[in-house]
């Protein structure tokens, strides 16, 4: 009986870590913190707000583009009760049920990002083949359905992931390596047999993360393809200058999360604070870097916002 309470009470007590060695600058810390998270909720918001209430924005590539803000307010806000617990109020430990669901809505967050990509992906390509039936086949429906697609696949493959950690028995106390709850941390810790959920979480990114990058790669060879059977060089550059925000886009998402993997299987030995700045990286970045980038490069989104602030003052 002792046993079984005591693994009970285990379940009940998984700690988190903040920044290894630097515990005392969390204060200072927080504030970093803190502005990339506002900016990333801020910004994603106001890129959602101006493609809903402005009529010139409602086009396939401003329409996935909101979706895109959408999965990153998403992974911002699943991951800022827990880092900034942390730095404000030195709250190390989680509830399991708590750390499960923390795990499964950034999970699921990350793998709708990477669908979403993948679609706007597709959105380039039929603009640049295709441009004069580009609204007949990305129409508003479709578009619905791609995001409600990108949806379900990503919850349909996260939801097993709490589900069978739930089932295994953890006997020991719980410390995970972050300031958040993983897949890749949580299977670190019960003291039964993990391979099943290893190999389940190995075919998800296969499935996600695998498998749209590999299509984004062969979009944008159908793209290269494509823009090389234009005549004019002129043409050529103002073709690829609308994939720009796209790619950069791409790359602040995909670029870390190598970067994460090869620290993980190359790099064991590496300073923990490096293997946590890594980590952060893959997850606070893309958010706060994407709305700036598409700010910057896309006109139309520029107005948008504008607009926006222009209308307030207006009401005031």
């Amino acid at each position: 009986m002792g046993a079984e309470n005591n693994e009970s009470l285990d379940l009940l007590s998984i700690f988190l870590t903040g920044i290894p060695g630097l515990e005392a600058q969390h204060g200072w810390l927080s504030i970093p913190f803190f502005i990339m998270y506002i900016v990333a909720i801020v910004g994603n918001s106001l890129i959602m707000i101006a493609v809903q209430q402005e009529s010139a924005l409602h086009e396939p590539m401003y329409l996935f583009l909101s979706m895109l803000a959408i999965t990153e307010v998403g992974v911002s806000v699943s991951t800022l009760p827990t880092v900034m617990g942390i730095l404000w109020f030195n709250a190390y430990r989680i509830d399991f049920d708590g750390c499960l669901a923390q795990m499964f809505f950034i999970h699921t967050f990350s793998g709708m990002e990477s669908g979403v990509l993948l679609a706007m992906s597709y959105d380039r390509f039929v603009a640049i083949y295709n441009p004069l039936r580009y609204t007949a086949i990305l129409t508003l429906p479709r578009i619905i359905s791609m995001g409600l697609g990108i949806t379900l696949k990503s919850v349909a493959l996260m939801a097993p992931l709490p589900i069978l950690l739930k089932q295994l028995p953890y006997c020991h106390i719980n410390i995970l390596s972050h300031s958040y709850c993983l897949h890749s941390d949580l299977i670190q810790l019960p003291c039964a047999d993990t391979r099943l959920n290893s190999i389940l979480g190995l075919a998800i990114v296969l499935a996600t993360f695998g498998l749209d990058s590999l299509l984004i790669v062969v979009s944008y060879g159908l793209i290269l393809y494509t823009v090389m059977g234009i005549a004019s060089g002129e043409g050529r550059k103002k073709t690829l200058n609308t994939c720009v925000s796209h790619i950069c886009a791409v790359l602040i998402y995909y670029v870390p999360m190598i970067g994460v993997s090869v620290m993980h299987r190359v790099a064991k030995h590496a300073s923990p604070v490096v293997h946590t700045l890594m980590s952060s990286i893959y997850l606070f970045v893309p958010p706060v870097l994407n709305p700036i980038i598409y700010s910057v490069k896309t006109r139309p989104i520029q107005q948008g916002i504008a607009n926006l602030f222009s209308c307030k003052k207006g009401s005031i």
